[in-house]
């Protein structure tokens, strides 16, 4: 019975690992064309126990902010430039398409290790 707990823990840790990186990564997406954002990223770590995964400290990309030059813009410098957002559409979509698929395959899992506890309580009845 430990087992299917143990189970049912680690598949709980997945789900609100990707939460997590779902959150970020939906975050980045809504900052997209915000002047000076930086994406963010959210590494996983095993669990001290080695029950599951964690969510790691939150980081900021490192990158160099693309130049933007828009002379109307209001953050405009005296060349007519201004920092863009490191955030990549096409790779915070294929971010949150992995979480949802991670997520998804997590809840699996947690609903598979329930029913063989019902299973399993079940059978303790008869």
């Amino acid at each position: 019975m430990t087992d299917i707990l143990r189970t049912l823990s680690v598949a709980s840790s997945g789900m609100q690992a990707q939460a997590e990186r779902l959150r970020h990564t939906s975050e980045n997406i809504a900052n997209a064309d915000t002047p000076g954002y930086r994406r963010k990223t959210i590494p996983f770590r095993e669990m001290v126990d080695g029950g599951g995964v964690e969510a790691g400290r939150l980081s900021l990309s490192q990158a160099e902010l693309p130049r933007v030059y828009d002379p109307d813009h209001p953050m405009a410098d005296e060349t007519g430039h201004y920092d863009g957002s490191s955030v990549d559409l096409v790779i915070e979509i294929a971010d949150a398409r992995e979480a949802q698929r991670s997520y998804e395959a997590n809840l699996r899992m947690f609903d598979q290790a329930r029913k063989m506890t019902d299973g399993l309580l079940e059978l303790l009845r008869r």
